[in-house]
């Protein structure tokens, strides 16, 4: 019984967590959510360039772009995450001061792209051949029926492994604490961390990690709900006669 005590006082001591929760919610969370944000955000971009290229019948897109999604995926987070944020620090010094959240995010960025990439690249290859085929016999050119008619069919495919991806970036964003932060810089490990390491007790850290659930949890239900939405299909009413229902190749010519 003492050692169920003890568990219970060092892991969901609800003075320890009432102390930590209101600079976690104001400082942590929002951090947190800015980092994942604005990394998910660079990395698509940069991720479906990168797809381009990686499809690309010019080797000279074709092969850097493996390389760049080989080096990023095959490093460790933490290792990237140091390479850029130490060795690009005085750079960093005087673009915008000793803020490491630029550098945090241009990390967490180069690492989603690898990722978001390869999700691309493997949804726009899983459209069937004669999409474009049937592009090119209306008179698109191929890279019209590309960004008209294949790839909007890929991306719709690969929805949910873009979610998880994002879930992926919220937690890796805790990884930014190895550039040293600042007070109002901190995300929510490194507040859960200091606070347990200040304290003694775990209590604050555990209420971080219950924090990244609430985030996560939800978002994992999400992609289920888009999986099983997209597996389903949309079941039109009889009356319905949105544009959503006309084939892609038909969206296609009519914004041609």
């Amino acid at each position: 019984m003492d050692i169920l005590g003890t568990l219970w006082s060092t892991f969901f001591d609800l003075e320890s967590m009432r102390a930590a929760l209101p600079e976690l919610l104001r400082v942590g969370l929002r951090n947190t959510l800015v980092l994942a944000l604005f990394s998910a955000l660079i990395g698509t971009v940069l991720g479906m360039v990168l797809a381009v290229c990686g499809l690309s019948r010019s080797r000279w897109l074709r092969w850097p772009a493996r390389v760049w999604t080989d080096v990023f995926r095959g490093l460790p987070a933490a290792v990237t995450i140091l390479l850029i944020g130490v060795g690009l620090a005085p750079v960093g010094l005087e673009l915008w001061g000793p803020n490491p959240y630029p550098l945090g995010i241009l990390a967490l960025s180069l690492i989603a792209s690898a990722y978001i990439g390869e999700i691309f690249r493997s949804g726009i290859q899983s459209v069937e051949a004669g999409q474009l085929e049937a592009a090119r016999a209306l008179g698109f050119s191929r890279p019209a029926g590309m960004r008209l008619v294949v790839i909007p069919q890929g991306v719709r495919r690969v929805l949910p492994a873009l979610v998880n991806q994002f879930i992926s970036l919220i937690k890796d964003s805790s990884l930014v604490y190895f550039l040293g932060l600042l007070a109002t810089q901190r995300d929510l490990f490194r507040i859960g961390q200091d606070a347990a390491a200040n304290t003694g007790n775990e209590s604050a850290l555990v209420l971080a990690g219950l924090l990244y659930l609430v985030i996560t949890v939800p978002l994992t239900h999400a992609v289920n709900a888009i999986d099983r939405r997209l597996r389903e299909g949309r079941r039109p009413d009889a009356n319905d006669h949105d544009d959503s229902d006309l084939p892609p190749l038909a969206l296609a010519q009519e914004a041609r």
